[in-house]
């Protein structure tokens, strides 16, 4: 498989602040460049920018998956195996509320994953998930 690019996301978040916080000290994002209005971090090996925008009354979209629901929008990244299971006990440690419990999907067959969903405090969805062999990432 071809290594694969870091890339870059933008989000938008209601409080700045409380935001920064999380990624940076619950999510152990290093932080980088930032303004009054926006804030980068390195998420993962990836660029992740939170912008200031003022909050929006929406409704959270769900789809059914594996009898879950499954918030959309949502991002997140592909952590190794063990890495995973690491930081959803740090996370668990940290009070984290999931939407989604860490939890293992399709055990035992092709895709096999570990999958997790949380929201930040500006309710943005983040989906953390491993493959216990990275090479059927996207195995069918």
């Amino acid at each position: 498989m071809a290594k694969l690019s870091p890339f870059h996301i933008a989000i938008p978040v209601d409080n700045l602040n409380t935001c920064r916080t999380f990624y940076r000290d619950i999510l152990n994002c290093e932080e980088g460049r930032s303004s009054a209005h926006w804030v980068d971090f390195n998420f993962f090996g990836h660029q992740l920018v939170i912008h200031y925008k003022a909050q929006a009354a929406e409704e959270t979209h769900t789809n059914a998956v594996d009898g879950k629901s499954v918030p959309v929008p949502h991002y997140g990244v592909v952590l190794d195996w063990e890495d995973f299971h690491a930081f959803a006990e740090d996370l668990k440690l940290k009070n984290i509320a999931f939407i989604i419990e860490p939890y293992i999907r399709f055990e035992g067959l092709v895709g096999e994953q570990a999958t997790m969903f949380f929201k930040d405090p500006s309710g943005n969805a983040l989906e953390f998930k491993a493959f216990r062999d990275i090479d059927q990432l996207f195995a069918k």
